[in-house]
């Protein structure tokens, strides 16, 4: 009954948002309290859950979100994005392009977190985008699978680190079958898939459109991408400086603290500031008018993230996710198929990734000892699962939908596909590998 009122209460969003023509954030906000109501949560408890979705999703995002929408602009408006797509296309040519933008997205995500990785890169993706015509989709679809895939499939990120802890499994072990997993989902999710996706047409946001004409004061390429890439330098700088001062625990702290994405973007934005800004011979009143702008453009995204945070807390409050679990625990299929289902189903319902991972790692946790599955092919199954099918009660969707400008039915057709692609082919290798491998 709960999948359901889930699936009813997803259709009804859909509709508001599509025919009634109701604002997404309204949309979100209407329908998770409606969801709450259908569950039998109590009314003060869907009070409760509207606040700290909402808390919650923007608690870890909102600085990085506008600070990282300052940057991009400033790339833009100082003319570092221009250079810096006119270098890549040198090197790689417009028949490579997509390769060179995959792998970038592959290398940075394997250090930062999804969303963080998403804000820093579309204003490269943008870049080419403008300067050269392509299809927007088609362009950024295989660097955003490299940072999905990495997200879901590799440690360090929080869901498979917690998943390998849960499940017992070996961090190496996991990190070494998820590479092998994820470089032929990559390349069929996002290189592939995105061929069947130029006829999108795509106004993707104007905040990352440069207005500088004048290329004689553009910024050198070494300073464009330097300052542009910034963030990442500083935060897998900071990763590796972490284990050299493993054994001081006040060195521990302090790069802890700068590691931090928020810092890490603060810092950079600073930065930036002089060589993309100043150094050019921008004023500060102009790159703090930019800085404004950038804000402004990104105001109703950062809301309509916070409207999916909310239904994604209702619904998690709800207990609706651990009632799924149960219902599908007594299904009788291989453990690995049953674990990847187990996730698979809980993100459509629920939204959240890291939620379905961990609920169904902690359902499949006590067979472990009977299932004779090897651990590392455990977590990297869940995590496939984990990925499947993002749609409107996830925040992942809308922060695609909003940057590319798309309707729901093209972020549907391009990034929901892209993701389930990613997911069933993960399942796909996970199992294929377990032919391979003893426990």
């Amino acid at each position: 009954m709960s999948i359901l009122i889930v699936l009813f209460c997803i259709v009804i969003l859909v509709l508001l948002i599509t025919w009634v023509k109701l604002n997404a954030f309204l949309a979100l906000l209407v329908v998770s309290i409606f969801a709450g109501l259908l569950l039998g949560m109590p009314l003060s408890g869907i009070t409760q859950s509207l606040q700290k979705g909402i808390g919650d999703t923007l608690g870890s995002l909102v600085i990085i979100i506008a600070l990282g929408a300052m940057l991009g602009k400033l790339v833009a408006e100082s003319g570092a994005a221009q250079k810096i797509s006119s270098v890549m296309m040198k090197i790689f040519g417009k028949k490579y392009i997509q390769w060179a933008l995959m792998v970038t997205g592959f290398v940075v995500g394997i250090p930062l977190f999804y969303n963080v990785g998403f804000v820093l890169m579309i204003p490269l993706i943008f870049s080419v985008v403008y300067e050269y015509k392509f299809p927007a989709v088609y362009i950024g679809l295989p660097m955003l699978a490299s940072l999905s895939v990495t997200h879901g499939f590799l440690p360090p990120h929080p869901s498979p680190v917690a998943l390998v802890s849960q499940l017992h499994a070996n961090m190496g072990t996991t990190l070494l079958y998820g590479l092998i997993l994820a470089i032929p989902a990559i390349i069929i999710a996002g290189l592939l898939y995105s061929k069947t996706l130029k006829d999108i047409t795509a106004m993707p946001l104007q905040i990352f459109k440069s207005q500088h004409t004048d290329k004689n004061n553009f910024p050198g390429i070494t300073n464009s991408f330097l300052s542009a890439l910034l963030p990442v330098i500083l935060l897998i700088g900071t990763s590796l400086l972490a284990f050299a001062v493993k054994e001081n625990p006040a060195a521990q702290h302090i790069v802890g603290f700068i590691a931090d994405p928020s810092i890490v973007m603060l810092l950079s934005l600073l930065i930036a500031t002089y060589t993309l800004g100043i150094k050019t011979g921008m004023s500060m009143k102009a790159v703090m008018n930019a800085y404004t702008d950038a804000v402004k453009d990104i105001s109703m995204i950062l809301l309509i993230i916070a409207g999916s945070g909310v239904l994604k807390q209702v619904l998690t409050d709800s207990g609706v996710s651990r009632q799924i679990a149960e219902v599908l625990q007594g299904w009788q299929v291989h453990p690995l198929v049953l674990a990847w289902l187990i996730a698979a189903i809980i993100r459509v319902c629920i939204g959240s990734a890291t939620i379905a991972g961990l609920t169904a790692a902690g359902i499949i946790a006590p067979m472990m000892s009977q299932i004779h599955v090897h651990p590392s092919l455990m977590v990297l199954s869940i995590g496939a699962g984990s990925l499947m099918f993002s749609h409107v009660n996830d925040a992942g969707f809308w922060l695609f939908k909003e940057y590319f400008n798309l309707s729901i039915k093209q972020t549907i057709r391009s990034w929901s596909v892209m993701e389930s692609i990613i997911s069933v082919f993960g399942l796909i290798g996970v199992v294929a590998l377990n032919f391979f491998i003893q426990k």
